[in-house]
């Protein structure tokens, strides 16, 4: 049945904030790849250098900080002859480790210290927060704040008188890390320094905001 109460006038508006966070953890993957003739060559080449890639990033690590396997795989290089079947002629091992420390200084000394150890190949470096929710509930007020603020300014215009807030519903919410990519396939022990910059993380909330008015 069609309500024929006389609905309540009301004004829909949305506030949206960004801030931006200076970023207290940093996670990179570091890994060795390996390749031989035999499978169990390239594993065990492989295991015997990331020992001492990992020794070498144990010595620098803080008490909070962690380390931990993030991938491995061991697979076949094929030769595909003319008119030929494939053949494999050797195996690939790779060994990724994931390294999270709050200390952001020590990111390039412990990539440097990685690769002359034996690593090869580093394929993840972002800078994050450790407490995301803070900076999200930031946001998130500033946002609020925002979208009262145009509801009155729309209700002033118009001549009208705000009664009451009647729906505030959160809309989207992100956390931007800062993503460092880089591909080391080789590094020297006399090469220069790892310069790295962690930038700052951009927090963003929008609100949908009703109020009712007179």
């Amino acid at each position: 049945q069609a309500d024929n109460r006389p609905r309540t006038p009301s004004i829909t508006v949305t506030g949206e904030a960004t801030i931006s966070a200076e970023p207290d953890q940093a996670e990179i993957d570091i890994g060795v790849v390996t390749q031989a003739k035999t499978a169990p060559d390239a594993s065990k080449e492989n295991a015997e250098r990331l020992s001492r890639v990992l020794a070498q990033i144990k010595k620098q690590l803080g008490e909070n900080d962690e380390v931990k396997t993030a991938g491995y795989s061991l697979t076949p290089n094929y030769r595909y002859p003319q008119g030929g079947k494939p053949e494999i002629v050797g195996y690939t091992a790779s060994n990724t480790l994931r390294i999270r420390t709050t200390n952001l200084n020590l990111v390039g000394r412990l990539i440097d210290s990685a690769m002359q150890a034996g690593a090869n190949n580093v394929n993840r470096l972002v800078f994050t927060l450790k407490d995301e929710l803070a900076a999200q509930l930031g946001a998130l007020k500033m946002a609020s704040a925002k979208a009262k603020s145009k509801a009155e300014s729309v209700a002033a215009s118009l001549g009208l008188k705000i009664i009451r807030i009647a729906a505030v519903i959160e809309g989207e919410r992100t956390v931007q890390p800062v993503f460092r990519d880089r591909q080391l396939m080789a590094a020297r022990a006399e090469a220069a320094p790892t310069p790295v910059e962690p930038g700052t993380v951009e927090v963003r909330s929008t609100v949908s905001m009703t109020v009712e008015v007179s």
